[in-house]
This record gives C-alpha cells, structure tokens and sequence, in this order.
C-alpha cells in the first residue's frame, strides 16, 4: 500500500485521469464479456432442453463464442492500460 501512495504523490492530475479512465475501460471490457458469456450459456441451456440430440454440435459452439468473446475482452483491457501508460 505504501508503494501505490508514493506513485500516486508523484503523479499529475492528467495522470491520474488517464489511470481512472483505464481501469473504467477495463472493467466495462470485463462486464461486456461476463454479460455476453451469461447470455451465451442461458441461451446453449435453452437450445440443449429443446433438442438433446445436437446437444454435443450446441456445446461446441456455445464454447468456441466463448473463446471469442474472452479474446474481445482482453483485448479490450490490454489497450485500456497501454492508452494508461503512454
């Protein structure tokens, strides 16, 4: 704690947005993929309960969307902080 309190007295007012305005982006870069993985696995629960038989090919996709859309995430977060410490 006291390694953050001196980098933060050391700081700038433009710093210390630019920071601020980073970890923003990047907690709406998580809460878009929480979102969008919740509402992949309700809707692959739904499609399962309404055709057991292609439960497998569901599944599959449902976790290959899920792939992407993590990816999408951290993408989203590493540009967040590299816009922070330019």
């Amino acid at each position: 704690m006291l390694n953050m309190l001196t980098l933060l007295q050391g700081m700038s007012t433009g710093d210390g947005l630019a920071i601020g305005l980073a970890i923003v982006g990047g907690g709406l870069s998580v809460l878009g993929a929480g979102i969008g993985i919740g509402l992949i696995g309700g809707r692959m629960t739904e499609a399962m309960a309404r055709q057991p038989e292609e439960g497998q090919t569901i599944q599959t996709a449902a976790i290959i969307l899920a792939v992407f859309i993590e990816g999408v995430a951290l993408f989203g977060l590493v540009i967040a902080f590299m816009r922070s410490a330019a």
